[in-house]
């Protein structure tokens, strides 16, 4: 069995998308995955299953999701060695300087292009950092996430893929459950 995280991107934000995390959750032992678990409301799913492609994997949620809840999500699979690099490469980590409650981690489906990050980085504030590793933004926002540009939305189009984000406190708690 291989240990996965989906995370589904807009649902439970200002009351529209609206999933119940129990729901959610039974949605994923109804496909028939195992171990399932959810993490807070904004749509962190950790669950087992002998399936490798998680391309298939995302389709497969994000069909069952439409079918069940009449409206379309962004799903974006990790597998858990994935979580894990990320948390243990984030440039802010191990940096005494850094609030990690103002830090996060944009996860994108596909490796930007060098033209994309340029143009996210026009985005940042003087005092905002952001770092991409690979098909992650790391992000610095000393001023608080809710008030930068960096948003999802921005990201996303300037890079021209998709992209969802985690707090700090999310992505550790993401990678201890799912070392459970």
């Amino acid at each position: 069995m291989h240990i996965y995280i989906a995370l589904l991107r807009g649902i439970n934000v200002s009351g529209k998308n609206k999933i119940k995390m129990i729901e959610l959750k039974q949605l994923f032992l109804d496909i028939g995955f195992s171990e399932v678990n959810t993490y807070i409301q904004s749509g962190n799913v950790i669950f087992s299953t002998n399936q490798t492609n998680t391309l298939k994997i995302e389709q497969l949620i994000t069909t069952k999701i439409k079918e069940q809840f009449k409206y379309a999500v962004k799903v974006l699979i990790l597998k858990k060695d994935e979580l894990e690099t990320a948390f243990n490469t984030s440039p802010f980590l191990n940096k005494t300087t850094f609030d990690l409650k103002k830090t996060c981690a944009t996860f994108l489906d596909k490796i930007p292009t060098n033209e994309g990050i340029l143009k996210v980085k026009e985005l940042a504030a003087k005092n905002e950092i952001v770092l991409f590793k690979n098909k992650i933004a790391y992000l610095y926002c000393p001023n608080g996430l809710g008030s930068t540009k960096l948003t999802n939305k921005n990201i996303e189009t300037k890079l021209k893929i998709s992209a969802t984000s985690r707090n700090w406190n999310t992505v550790t708690r993401l990678v201890e459950l799912s070392n459970k």
